[in-house]
Parts: structure tokens; C-alpha cells; sequence
């Protein structure tokens, strides 16, 4: 015997993947539901029984489900067997819907030997395997067991529908070695018994019946259209399948004709199928050796379904034959004038149908052209391709556990899009910034550079007026004093080499307009090109020409003390041209927390207006720029310049 502490491999394979759901890619995730849709496609679909018909076993009930209930298979002999399949009850409930109804919640299967109380455990089952809800058959592998009995007990109840009160209840309980179910038609022992004189459709001996609460519709092969005759009058008519060969058969499956595609159904399970039933073999076609293999007798809805399996010991035969015989119930109708029809007839031998595809005659004649003698054994129903028992039970048991992966796997899958989509719209966002971020530098880059394209050309402008203009000025300047000096050669002399000198510098400004600072010869220290501009450019008028701090001059910067030189010679060119003043003065002080450049005059003022040249050139030095008018008349500009302005040099 084996040992199992899960229900099947597909339930421990679907714990598995639950528990490592988490660590899969989403492509995996994807692959795999796409799997199991293809899967589902292929596999028997749910379809309930309607109408009256056998349900299964129930127990008593109980008001709490810690109870102990139990039933039991008696196999009759020590038999090996592989597989077995736990079919539960169903039931409807408004808010669940279909539903297993009363299945347990704890149990465990035990298998042993006739006289043998305790058995082996084969497997058990607890909260944790999460069978409910379901309404698909259990599968329980246990491969080369050999027992006499089998015995579910039930530990833990669950509560039935219409009442909340617990019980144990199965529909069909099969034990399978190979495709043959060793539990059909066996006895049944119970711990209770739970059927009651309302419970007509409950009984111990229903658990092993062969009825299930399902329509076998599979989801492959083509529609078949059940066989019906037209009415029999003769007493006796036969249905005669001839195997082509001889065989060994031990089960018919009869299928009763299909049940309408309408609703409410137009007909019963039982339409067109006799009451009495009498199944025979033989080997030849005159059955002069046959033998009778088994009888159907239905004497109530409980004995009759959709599919009606009748075993019978093993016999080899060629020739199968269905007599239906007048009814033994005195209350049914007679056979007599009744149509005879079933969906399909199955005759197995070892677990294969030997009638498939075989020939079919009747005691009869057959001029129904549209539901023909092939459709009972052309291995289909009205819903497909018809299954085996055990296959049929095995595909429905599979769709649940891929259902409920599947189920599993699009949660999860649903978890990592919105987790994705949150994802999706924070990188939106951070895009969203990133453009607007480099939209936003490429303005302000573009601005700076237009603001640094201003400043340029101000300053060229700056430059060019401050210098070329101061130099012109100078040059008209000297021209004049030459023209006053034409009786004295050594003076004009001189005011020509002056004149001489400003030309070649203007030239340079000229050749060096956008970078001044970097002609030859322009600028070289500061307090000379001071003194000698003051020189140069007002030579008639009277200097007070002051400079402190020399120590800190030093470590002016060049740019720094090329602006503040360009800006006394504006202010000079601005009191010779505009000031009418004699005299002027010209403070320089500089200390390690402030340079301040202050320019007076004894002209005729500028009534507090500082000229534009002026106020640039202190705009591009950063400096502040002051005007005053001083009480002995004149004006005197400052310019202040703070140390963290200053440019120093290296």
C-alpha cells in the first residue's frame, strides 16, 4: 500500500505554484494562462443533471461538524487497484451557486484486508488542502494498493445547504484499476444513515450505483443524433451488435438518448428506453450457445440516468443482443407500440469498447432515414466525443484545479499590471518632468545666452564709444592746441607726436575692438595710464590727481582695471566736452574691503543726471555709481566697488 499526505499531484502542483507565484516572471505568468486556456479547451465541460433521479449517500445530521462519520466499500476480495474518485453531491445555493453540498472538510481514505479493523491510511486531507468549493470530482492516486475494503471517515463536517446543520454526503465513491471501477454495484456499509422517509434519492447503496451527477460532454469530436425507432408492435424486439470477432466483455454502458437542447427538456432520462432489459451473448448469430449476461429492470426514476453501466463476469463473445421485454411492473407501460432509442451502446472488453464502429441490425424494420443505426456506435453523443468513465472523471477533476490556477494566475497577473500601470505612470510623469525640465534649460540656456549675446555687444559698444570716442576727442583736441601753436615749432612738434600717437592707438582699438584688453600696447599698469590719459586728454586743465592703496591696486585683475580705466576716461571726455570747467580732480582709493573711484569737477553740473556711458560701464564693472552736486558748485561722480566684485588676479 502507499502513503499519501496529498490529495493528488495536481492539487500539490497547484500549492506549489501558489507558493512560488510571487518569484515568476510576467512573461511566465502570460505563457502559463495562456497554457491553461488551451488546456480547458480540450477538456470535458461541467454539465448537471436535471430531473428526478438517485443523489448518493447522507448521513445523519449533526448540529457542529467535529463528528465522526464514515462510509465503506466492500470489494468482496483482495484486489490491486490505482485511483480513487471521490464524486461529491451538489447542490444549488443562491449565493454560491452549484456547489458541493455536505462533502467533508477533514477526512482520510483507509484500505485493508477482509477482518481487518484499522487498515492503512492511503491519504488525508485537512483545512489546509482547500478541496471547497467544487463541485468536480476528487482524484486520490494510489497506485498498487491491494485491499478488500476502502473506507473514507470523516473528522470534520461541513454544513449542508437548506438547513446549516452538518452531515456527510458523496454522490458515487470508484475505485479504479485501469478504466475498470472494482466499486460498481458493490455493497455499502455506513456509520448512519441519514435518508429518512422523504429521501427516496438517498441511499448507501447510490455510492456505488454508477450514476454521477453530471452529462458527459466532452469538448472534441462531432455531434451525434441519438437512435430512436419508430413504434414496435412485435412483443419482443431486438437490438443485435455483431464484434466482428470474439471478445472477452464484461460491461455494457447504455446512453440514454440525449436530452433536448431547450429549456425546460422536452423529454425524460428514460425516454425510449425499455424497463426490462435482457442482454445476452454468444458466438454464433443464431445464438444456439448463448448465454444471458445481464438484466436490466427499472422499476422507479432511481433506477435509471443518463448513462447506465451493467457489469457481468467476464465471457467471450461475438454477438451482443438487447431484448426488451414487456415491463414486470404491472403500472408501466407495455413495450408493445413503444419506440425503442438509446444515444449510444458501449460493450467493453479490458477497459476498450469493442462496439465502436460496429454493425447494428434489429428484429425490426428502420425507415427513419435521419437517425440511423450507425449513431449507436459511432463512439458519440449530442455533446461529442464520448469519453471513458475514468477519463471523463479525470478531465473534470483537471479543468477544477486549472480553473483555480488560472484563477490564481490572473490575480497575480492583474497585481503586476496595476502594478506596471502605477509604474507606467510615474515614469510618465518623471518624463513628463524631464521634457518640461529640458525644455525649461534649453529657455534658460537660450536666455542666458541671449542675455550673455547683450552684454557682449554692450560692452563692445561700451568699449568701442568709451575708447575710440575718447581717443577722437583727444585727437580733435590736439588738433586744436596745434592750430594755436603754429608759431611755435617745438610745441607743434610735440602736439603733431601726440597726434600721432592717439591715431596709431585708435588703430589698434580699431584692429582689437572685440577684446581690448588683449591689444599690445592699450593697457599695462594702471596708475600710469592713469596719469598719462589725464594728460592726454585734458592737457589745459588744471589736476589734483590723488591715488591710495597702490599696494592693493596690484592685485586688481586686468578686466577689472581696464573697466575702471575706460570709465575716467569717459568721464574726463564727458567734463571737457559738456562741463565747461577748469579744473577737476580725480580720488582713487582702494582698501582690501572697497575700491572707490570719485571724479569732480568746477563746471556747470548735470543737475543729478549721470550719463548713460557712464551708468553702462558701471553695469558691467557691477558697481554702484553716485552723482553729486557739491556746494562749491560742479558735479563729482563716485564709483564704488565692493571686495566680493572684485575680479583678483591669480
Amino acid at each position: 500500500m502507499c502513503l499519501l499526505t496529498v490529495p493528488s499531484p495536481l492539487v500539490a502542483g497547484e500549492a506549489q505554484e501558489r507558493a512560488s507565484m510571487n518569484a515568476k516572471p510576467l512573461s511566465q505568468l502570460e505563457r502559463r494562462l495562456g497554457e491553461i486556456d488551451d488546456t480547458l479547451r480540450t477538456l470535458a465541460r461541467y454539465s448537471l443533471r436535471s430531473g428526478v433521479g438517485p443523489i448518493g449517500h447522507r448521513s445523519q445530521a449533526h448540529t457542529d461538524g467535529a463528528h465522526l462519520e464514515w462510509v465503506e466499500v466492500d470489494l468482496g476480495q483482495q484486489t490491486t487497484f490505482d485511483k480513487i474518485v471521490l464524486v461529491p453531491a451538489i447542490c444549488h445555493d443562491a449565493a454560491r451557486g452549484f456547489s458541493a453540498d455536505g462533502f467533508p472538510v477533514e477526512f482520510k481514505i483507509l484500505a485493508g484486508k477482509a477482518h481487518e479493523t484499522n487498515g492503512t491510511v492511503l491519504a488525508s486531507f485537512g483545512t489546509a488542502t482547500n478541496l471547497l468549493p467544487r463541485i468536480a470530482p476528487v482524484l486520490i492516486p494510489c497506485p498498487g494498493t491491494t485491499a478488500s475494503w476502502v473506507r473514507l471517515e470523516a473528522t470534520l463536517l461541513s454544513p449542508r445547504t437548506f438547513d446549516g446543520q452538518y452531515n456527510l454526503e458523496l454522490a458515487e465513491l470508484m475505485i479504479f484499476a485501469g478504466e475498470e471501477n472494482l466499486a460498481l454495484m458493490k455493497p455499502v456499509r455506513a456509520s448512519s444513515s441519514g435518508e429518512g422517509p422523504y429521501s427516496k434519492a438517498r441511499h448507501s447503496s447510490y455510492l456505488t450505483d454508477g450514476f454521477l451527477p453530471y452529462l458527459m460532454q466532452a469538448s472534441q469530436g462531432r455531434s451525434s443524433i441519438a437512435y430512436i425507432s419508430p413504434p414496435i408492435s412485435e412483443k419482443s424486439p431486438w437490438l443485435l451488435i455483431d464484434l466482428e470477432a470474439s471478445h472477452p466483455v464484461n460491461r455494457i454502458h447504455l446512453h440514454a438518448v440525449d436530452v433536448d437542447d431547450v429549456f425546460p427538456q422536452s423529454v425524460p432520462y428514460d425516454f425510449c428506453l425499455p424497463r426490462h432489459l435482457v442482454v445476452e451473448g454468444a458466438n454464433h448469430a443464431d445464438f444456439s450457445e448463448g448465454v444471458r449476461l445481464t438484466v436490466l429492470q427499472s422499476y422507479s426514476p432511481y433506477d435509471r440516468g443518463p448513462l447506465m453501466i451493467l457489469p457481468f463476469p467476464e465471457t467471450s463473445c461475438r454477438f451482443i443482443r438487447l431484448t426488451a421485454l414487456p415491463s414486470v411492473d404491472k403500472s408501466e407501460d407495455s413495450v408493445t407500440n413503444s419506440p425503442i432509442g438509446f444515444a449510444e451502446i458501449e460493450i467493453f472488453s479490458r477497459g476498450l469498447n469493442v462496439a465502436l464502429n460496429k454493425t447494428v441490425t434489429t428484429s425490426f424494420e428502420q425507415p427513419n432515414l435521419s437517425r440511423t443505426l450507425s449513431a449507436l456506435t459511432d463512439g458519440a453523443n449530442y455533446y461529442g466525443k464520448l469519453l471513458s468513465i475514468k477519463a471523463w472523471v479525470e478531465e473534470l477533476s483537471l479543468r477544477h484545479d486549472l480553473q483555480q490556477e488560472r484563477i490564481t494566475v490572473e490575480h497575480e497577473m492583474k497585481r503586476r499590471y496595476a502594478r506596471q500601470k502605477i509604474l507606467l505612470q510615474r515614469v510618465s510623469w518623471l518624463a513628463a518632468l524631464l521634457v518640461a525640465g529640458l525644455i525649461f534649460t534649453i529657455l534658460i540656456d537660450r536666455m542666458l545666452r541671449l542675455r550673455e549675446v547683450a552684454r557682449i555687444k554692450e560692452r563692445l559698444a561700451a568699449d568701442l564709444h568709451d575708447e575710440i570716442g575718447a581717443n577722437l576727442h583727444t585727437i580733435g583736441m590736439l588738433s586744436d592746441l596745434a592750430e594755436d601753436a603754429k608759431e611755435a615749432p617745438d610745441e607743434l612738434s610735440m602736439l603733431h607726436g601726440r597726434i600721432r600717437s592717439m591715431t596709431e592707438r585708435s588703430g589698434t582699438a580699431v584692429r582689437h575692438f572685440a577684446d581690448l584688453l588683449n591689444a599690445n600696447g592699450l593697457y599695462t599698469d594702471l596708475i600710469s595710464d592713469i596719469r598719462r590719459t589725464s594728460e592726454r586728454i585734458m592737457p589745459k586743465f588744471e589736476k589734483d590727481i590723488v591715488i591710495e592703496g597702490e599696494e592693493h591696486l596690484k592685485t586688481l585683475s586686468s578686466s577689472t582695471c581696464f573697466d575702471l580705466l575706460l570709465f575716467y576716461k569717459e568721464c574726463l571726455v564727458n567734463i571737457s566736452r559738456h562741463s565747461g570747467a577748469t579744473r577737476f580732480s580725480m580720488r582713487l582709493v582702494m582698501t582690501k574691503k572697497e575700491l572707490c573711484l570719485t571724479v569732480s569737477d568746477n563746471g556747470k553740473g548735470v543737475a543729478d543726471r549721470i550719463p548713460d556711458s557712464l551708468k553702462r560701464r558701471a553695469r558691467l564693472m557691477g558697481a554702484t555709481l553716485v552723482s553729486e552736486t557739491p556746494a562749491a558748485g560742479g558735479t563729482s561722480i563716485r564709483l564704488a566697488l565692493r571686495t566680493r566684485r572684485w575680479g583678483w588676479r591669480n
